[in-house]
C-alpha cells in the first residue's frame, strides 16, 4: 500500500490507458466512503473524449493536463437524484437551500478524497483542480448539469509521466488545537511559517515575483481580494441558477 506521506500531485501522464475495468472498480469502491444520511449526494461525470476535454479546458484556464490526461472526472454535489427519488415515492423534498448544498458538497468531497486514496494505491497519478469552483457555469453548460447539481471538484487522472518533489506542509502543531481553539500570535506565526518561508524554492518564488514575503504571493497575485469577490459573486449567481438558493 502506498503511503499518504509520499503522495504527489501529477500533471503529466503517460500514454498508457486507464481501463474502464480499473476506473469503474475505483469509482465503485470509493462509494464506501462516509455519506450524509446514506444518501450519496454526489455524481461523477467521466470525460474521456478529446472533444469533451477540449470543451472543459477553458473552465480550467486551459491547464495542459485537462486535455493531456486520459481521464477527467468532474465530481458534483447532487441533490437532483435524491429529489427525483422522493418525487417518485410520494415524498416532499425540500433540498433547494444552502444547507442541502453544503451537505452535498461534503459528500462529494469525501467521495473525491476516497477515490484519490484508492487511485494512489493503484499507482495512478492525479491532480485536483481548484478551478472547478471558479468557473462553474461553463462546466454546467458543457456537461449539461440540471438544477440541484453543482460541480465542486475535478480530477485529472492517468499513469504518471513525472516524479515531482514532495511539497512542503506546515507542522502538525500548527493545525491541532487541544480542547479549545488557541488563536495565532505573531510569535506562533513565526514558529509555524518560518521553515516554509526559508525553503529555497519559496525564496526564489518571492524573488521572481518581486515581492517581499511569501504571503504577498498569495494575497497580491494568486488569490486577490478582487478575484475572490468576483468569483464569490459568480458562485452565488450559479447557485441561484442551479436552484440551491
Amino acid at each position: 500500500m502506498k503511503s499518504i506521506n509520499t503522495r504527489k500531485t501529477i500533471r503529466k501522464y503517460s500514454a498508457k490507458p486507464v481501463t474502464d475495468e480499473l476506473l469503474n472498480r475505483l469509482l465503485d469502491e470509493a462509494m464506501r466512503t462516509q455519506t450524509m444520511g446514506n444518501l450519496q449526494l454526489y455524481s461523477v461525470v467521466v470525460t474521456r473524449s478529446e472533444e469533451m476535454k477540449k470543451k472543459l479546458a477553458p473552465a480550467h484556464f486551459n491547464q495542459p493536463m485537462v486535455t493531456q490526461a486520459p481521464v477527467v472526472l468532474t465530481i458534483c454535489a447532487d441533490f437532483n437524484r435524491t429529489t427525483k427519488w422522493a418525487d417518485c415515492r410520494k415524498g416532499n423534498p425540500g433540498y433547494d437551500n444552502i444547507l442541502s448544498f453544503l451537505n452535498a458538497v461534503t459528500d462529494a468531497l469525501l467521495y473525491t478524497q476516497t477515490f484519490c486514496n484508492l487511485a494512489d494505491e493503484e499507482g495512478l497519478g492525479y491532480c485536483f483542480l481548484g478551478t472547478t469552483v471558479y468557473n462553474p457555469q461553463s462546466i454546467i453548460d458543457t456537461l449539461h448539469l440540471p438544477k440541484l447539481v453543482m460541480p465542486v471538484a475535478t480530477i485529472t487522472l492517468g499513469w504518471p509521466d513525472e516524479n515531482p518533489p514532495l511539497t512542503d506542509r506546515l507542522p502538525l502543531e500548527s493545525i491541532v488545537h487541544n480542547e479549545t481553539y488557541t488563536d495565532y500570535t505573531p510569535e506562533l506565526i513565526d514558529k509555524y511559517y518560518t521553515e516554509k518561508e526559508e525553503l529555497p524554492e519559496n525564496k526564489e518564488f518571492i524573488k521572481i515575483n518581486n515581492k517581499e514575503t511569501l504571503a504577498q504571493i498569495f494575497t497580491d497575485i494568486r488569490y486577490t481580494k478582487k478575484d475572490n469577490e468576483a468569483m464569490s459573486a459568480t458562485m452565488l449567481d450559479t447557485l441561484k441558477r442551479q436552484g440551491f438558493i
